[in-house]
């Protein structure tokens, strides 16, 4: 049977060269030139002032988390509708998630984070941090969340995971609040097989980062140690991936959002029944559109879709169950309505590779239109 993936790796033709060029050097440890090129890279392409590289994403939001003073007791306030990974480095830390509804694009709503933050406020809840998501490439409303986060005086992590490459307001996604954070998983916009970035504005902030990062050794002729690190340093070996992949990062960007503009033109044209609409580009925003959102009437359309999608051996994917549903977060306060809820009862993300062909999308059309017949 034909198999069509939601967002497998792309490669982009100079991963050997550069990996052969690490092997011949002998740094296989998690230092090198590599690392160092994989790092200016990021920093040449987002703006940002220094970066990171880390074993992952999830790396990069725990010692992210802690650069900004989160620990045991402390609260952080983090959008519901997300990955779970986003919330998982609170716990880590032994401090307290708070989850926040969405927007009507999925971002985390300004209006509930207003309320999250009053109620703390008033309750005398410390809270250290507000991470922001950029949910599929889609930015949030940067401009008033940071409105909302000054008022309170809490300074913002942005988990740019999904949305390398995106801007808002002609800066890129990542670069906007106090620390910023990518993700280079296999299913990312470019990537290193497993790996992350912190995005920092400031020297200081990354020394710090570095020395948590490669287990917090002191400046002494032995080994000694006056905190906790981690092991957290992505390898010289894969940093040469990511630099071969970052030669091609906007041709993929281009190469998805060709992908969703066949999708919108497929499908909005001929409305599908009425069945089918799309999460929208915000005034104001250049989404990378890491996947495709495609939004059903109800949970019912949505699961005949889905079903029928895999029947034909394409790989679709409901929204991100919010994470105030999940059980391993029962109990946890939650800020907002449903709106979460509903994306994620309609919402599917469909194939959206940048390797996908013109052939692969009008298979996939063809199936999805089936299904709603």
């Amino acid at each position: 049977m034909r198999k069509i993936l939601l967002s497998p790796p792309h490669l982009a033709g100079n991963e050997m060269t550069y990996l052969q060029q690490v092997l011949d050097s002998g740094w296989i440890a998690p230092i090198g030139e590599m690392l160092a090129t994989f790092e200016q890279q990021v920093c040449a392409f987002t703006g940002a002032k220094y970066a990171l590289a880390t074993s992952s994403g999830t790396a990069a939001i725990h010692i992210g988390l802690r650069l900004l003073g989160v620990g045991e007791g402390d609260w952080v306030i983090c959008p519901s509708l997300t990955f779970i990974a986003t919330a998982n480095p609170i716990l880590y830390l032994h401090a307290q998630p708070v989850f926040v509804d969405a927007d009507e694009q999925g971002n985390i709503s300004p209006y509930f984070l207003e309320k999250a933050l009053a109620y703390c406020t008033k309750t005398g809840k410390r809270v250290r941090a507000i991470i922001v998501v950029h949910l599929y490439g889609q930015s949030a409303q940067l401009h008033e969340l940071m409105l909302v986060a000054m008022r309170y005086n809490v300074p913002i992590l942005e988990d740019a995971a999904e949305a390398m490459g995106s801007l808002y307001a002609g800066k890129a996604a990542g670069i906007w609040g106090q620390v910023g954070v990518l993700s280079f998983n296999g299913n990312k916009m470019i990537t290193t097989s497993g790996g992350g970035m912190l995005l920092l504005p400031t020297a200081e902030a990354y020394e710090k980062a570095k020395f948590w990062a490669t287990q917090a050794k002191d400046a002494a002729p032995h080994y000694q140690h006056s905190e906790i690190g981690y092991n957290y340093r992505l390898s010289n070996v894969l940093a040469g991936i990511g630099v071969a992949q970052m030669e091609v990062l906007p041709a993929r960007i281009a190469s998805r959002r060709a992908i969703f503009a066949y999708y919108w033109e497929a499908l909005t044209a001929e409305r599908v029944g009425g069945e089918a609409s799309f999460l929208t580009e915000m005034p104001e925003t250049y989404s990378n559109r890491w996947l495709t959102v495609v939004l059903f009437r109800d949970k019912k359309t949505r699961e005949k879709v889905r079903i029928a999608l895999q029947n034909a051996g394409i790989e679709a994917r409901p929204v991100w169950k919010p994470l105030h549903l999940q059980p391993v977060f029962e109990g946890v306060p939650y800020f907002g309505s449903r709106v979460g809820e509903e994306l994620f009862e309609r919402g599917l993300c469909l194939p959206s590779g940048s390797a996908m062909t013109e052939d692969d999308l009008a298979y996939c059309v063809a199936h999805l239109k089936a299904s709603l017949l």
